[in-house]
């Protein structure tokens, strides 16, 4: 990324919009997503698609950010399949028509743009994604080449303005049972830095902290600095130095990075399918709730009532929508967010279990049925056939 990047942006607003706003309790601010991009290059061409009739308030952001507004018309069935392919129809046009654009940023949570995302690599192009990691596919945040999380664009931003009693109970709701975003402890970030001065000794390239960086994105686009409470590389190893994980030789420029990673650093940072596991027996416990359909803040709260010794930072996760988005993408969970939220249901690697479900549900209502019938026709029988008739009690 050493050349100089003209940058095209591509934003899916339907998606990233309502994505920001029930996970976050935010609306989405275009400008945060072009000064993040304007760090890395040029921004050559902005395009939106949205269905701009019912987003009159948004039309004047993207106005003022010199965004071109592009009309995505739902299809007759309601969804949004055909703005989709337009959106990367348009970007591999510009690709093959526009030499000096190099770069592609794609604002979206959608895992339906992973082969536009290969193509475009495909043809040699740097590829940013900016989503929320709490709504944006894992899969698509590591195929990247970086992913910019939209999170850490609004760190130093106001708390949202609410719009209404009702959004601000729900605020309160949320905070009730939604363990906050944490920092992660830097040595989550120690297996990645390992991986990364690995690749370097295998090209026999000194260790420097801006070639580390930038080989750490490469192995793994999701990786940010931020996410460890730290303003910069710099620091971030600095503060692994004074835990006695590094060891960093030389000065300024020149200076470079040797690990000291220990079996128990290892045991410290686990694996996010542990969590994945407890995840999994707490959705078994609420399968019949779940075939239909939990808020995410009901099914966090669950968690935190029946596993309450799962930490999420342990396993590399700020917040409990992550490890949700990564339960979506190994398909145990099925997340369709609204404006109340992540409205989360069983995934198909659970499909048996709610078959079953399905089936005793038929059986019961089939018995519940049977047993209803045969009191109706006790009912419907002549009052003389249920009760002796005289002669035969003189008999």
């Amino acid at each position: 990324m050493n050349e100089k990047l003209n940058i095209a942006v591509f934003i899916d607003y339907d998606n990233i919009e309502i994505g920001v706003k029930s996970t976050l309790g935010r609306e989405f601010d275009v400008s945060l997503v072009l000064d993040a991009l304007r760090e890395r290059g040029d921004i050559v061409a902005k395009y939106a698609y949205g269905n701009w009739s019912r987003q009159h308030k948004a039309t004047q952001q993207m106005a003022e950010n010199a965004v071109q507004m592009v009309q995505r018309n739902p299809s007759p069935r309601g969804d949004k399949n055909g703005g989709d392919i337009n959106l990367a129809l348009d970007a591999l046009e510009m690709a093959f028509t526009h030499s000096n654009v190099n770069a592609f940023a794609i604002v979206s949570g959608d895992s339906d743009f992973n082969p536009l995302v290969n193509k475009l690599k495909e043809y040699g192009k740097i590829v940013f994604v900016v989503g929320g990691k709490a709504f944006t596919s894992t899969i698509l945040q590591k195929n990247c080449h970086e992913f910019i999380a939209y999170e850490s664009l609004i760190e130093d931003a106001k708390p949202p303005a609410r719009s209404s009693e009702a959004q601000e109970s729900r605020a309160r709701v949320r905070r009730g049972v939604r363990r906050e975003d944490t920092v992660l402890d830097p040595v989550h970030a120690l297996p990645l830095i390992e991986r990364a001065l690995r690749v370097l000794e295998r090209r026999n390239v000194q260790p420097q902290l801006g070639l580390l960086k930038s080989t750490m994105l490469q192995l793994d686009a999701r990786f940010d600095e931020r996410a460890y409470g730290v303003r910069s590389f710099s620091e971030l190893i600095e503060k692994l130095q004074a835990a006695g994980y590094l060891r960093v030789v030389g000065e300024g420029g020149q200076k470079r990075i040797e690990t000291r990673v220990s079996e128990l650093v290892r045991q410290l940072a686990c694996p996010p399918d542990e969590a994945l596991s407890i995840l999994r027996r707490v959705i078994e416990n609420h399968l019949r709730e779940l075939a239909q359909g939990v808020m995410a803040e009901q099914l966090e709260a669950w968690m935190i009532e029946e596993a309450p010794e799962l930490e999420l930072r342990r396993y590399g996760f700020q917040q409990f929508n992550e490890l949700l988005n990564y339960a979506q993408d190994k398909l145990l969970v099925r997340i369709e967010p609204d404006e109340n939220g992540l409205r989360v249901y069983a995934g198909p690697e659970l499909e048996d279990q709610l078959h079953e479900l399905r089936l005793n549900k038929r059986a019961r209502r089939a018995v519940g049925s049977r047993r209803k019938r045969r009191q109706e026709a006790r009912s419907a029988q002549p009052s003389e056939m249920l009760s002796p008739s005289p002669s035969g009690a003189a008999r």
